[in-house]
């Protein structure tokens, strides 16, 4: 199976000695969910540098066939380890927003609103850090933000502001808790994720390619004057 490791974002096919999988049906007297049984999946990451392990558990219903019990339909699931869905960022984006987006993401299915809201903080967090643009209301920050990024990222943020209760409120204070639904606090996950990668993540390993162009040339020209 093909396989993005959530911790150091590598692309891999997953085979058998990194991957499990069991299902055991519950056997306990039927319960309001009628019978029932788990899945749980584990599976580490194959690059030497990670490891890590993610591990998924699933509530399934189960139906007796010819005497043996088999996994039927999925009632809930348990993302464990990582705790949810979210992309591992990198340390060098700062603390307070590494922080309110992990918290988005663990409460998207739980409280779409709470987590919208924590996103939008998100949001304004990495405009005030990573362009130094403070203005008293985030659709003032996201109108000055317009001339200084590219036309597509402008776009995507533009088109998140004006979906739903989201855009009725990037105007309004930004920790006020509005009612979305968990499509719409996805919509603003991914934007948080997508201007990490343009923003802090492209910055980042341009500057580190710099770096080595620059020690590469110091090193030669150290090596001819040897």
């Amino acid at each position: 199976m093909n396989f993005t490791c959530p911790y150091c974002n590598h692309h891999t096919t997953i085979t058998s000695p990194n991957y499990f999988s069991h299902w055991e049906k519950i056997q306990i007297i039927k319960s309001d969910k009628g019978e029932v049984g788990v899945y749980v999946v584990a599976i580490t990451c194959p690059n030497k540098d990670c490891g890590r392990l993610w591990l998924r558990l699933d509530l399934h219903t189960s139906y007796n066939q010819y005497g043996d019990w088999k996994m039927g339909e999925s009632i809930q699931t348990w993302q464990l380890l990582p705790e949810s869905e979210a992309k591992v960022l990198p340390d060098y984006v700062p603390k307070p927003i590494s922080d309110d987006y992990y918290e988005a993401c663990r409460i998207r299915d739980l409280s779409p609103k709470a987590s919208a809201t924590l996103s939008r903080r998100c949001l304004q967090g990495m405009i005030r850090d990573f362009w130094k643009i403070s203005k008293p209301k985030l659709k003032e920050e996201i109108e000055e933000l317009k001339n200084l990024i590219d036309v597509s990222t402008w776009e995507a943020i533009d088109s998140v502001r004006n979906v739903g209760n989201i855009g009725a409120h990037m105007e309004k204070d930004i920790n006020l808790i509005i009612d979305v639904e968990p499509e719409e606090a996805q919509l603003l996950i991914g934007l948080i994720e997508q201007l990490v990668e343009d923003w802090y993540i492209q910055k980042h390993d341009r500057e580190e390619r710099m770096k080595k162009v620059k020690q590469l040339a110091e090193d030669k020209k150290l090596k001819k004057n040897l």
